[in-house]
């Protein structure tokens, strides 16, 4: 019965432990937790601004590329606009004046075929490229699906970035 009503002295006793406990957590505990909780705190922020940032870039490169895309395909189509217009200007002149400049005009054939034929290249290349920016955008879609795989993917990049 004694632990079930415990008597004065006890509870006295009780009581100047719990405060003498309380002190010493007071002064020598409780700030340095505070202390790391602050210091984890502050740690895991900027690593959240350092992601966004890396996002924000990621963002602008992604941008970037879609632009210099862009003016690929204008110059390829440019390029091709020129080569027809070469190309009508030349059968136009073979009508007019064809035995005397059928060396010429066999000679501007060969060059605008292999105009063309780079214009091709060119355009093979840009949409291998865009092939591979969808694949690598599938790719990283696949590899970014949980944080902790973002998280390492940053990394990786800010090391590769620093590295260059």
């Amino acid at each position: 019965m004694d632990l079930i009503t415990p008597e004065v002295g006890l509870i006295f006793w009780q009581t100047i432990v719990f405060l003498v406990l309380m002190l010493i957590l007071a002064k020598f505990a409780w700030k340095p937790i505070l202390g790391a909780v602050r210091t984890r705190e502050e740690s895991i922020n900027e690593a959240l601004a350092s992601a966004e940032d890396a996002r924000k870039e990621m963002q602008n490169l992604k941008a970037d590329n879609e632009k210099l895309l862009q003016e690929a395909r204008a110059e390829r189509d440019e390029i091709l606009k020129e080569a027809r217009q070469l190309k009508e200007k030349m059968i136009s002149e073979a009508e007019g004046d064809a035995q005397k400049k059928a060396g010429n005009i066999v000679a501007k054939a060969k060059e605008s075929i292999e105009m063309e034929k780079r214009a091709a290249m060119a355009d093979i290349k840009n949409q291998v490229a865009t092939l591979s920016i969808e694949i690598a955008e599938k790719v990283i879609g696949k590899e970014l699906s949980t944080e902790e795989k973002q998280h390492q993917m940053i990394d990786k990049m800010l090391n590769d970035a620093t590295l260059n």
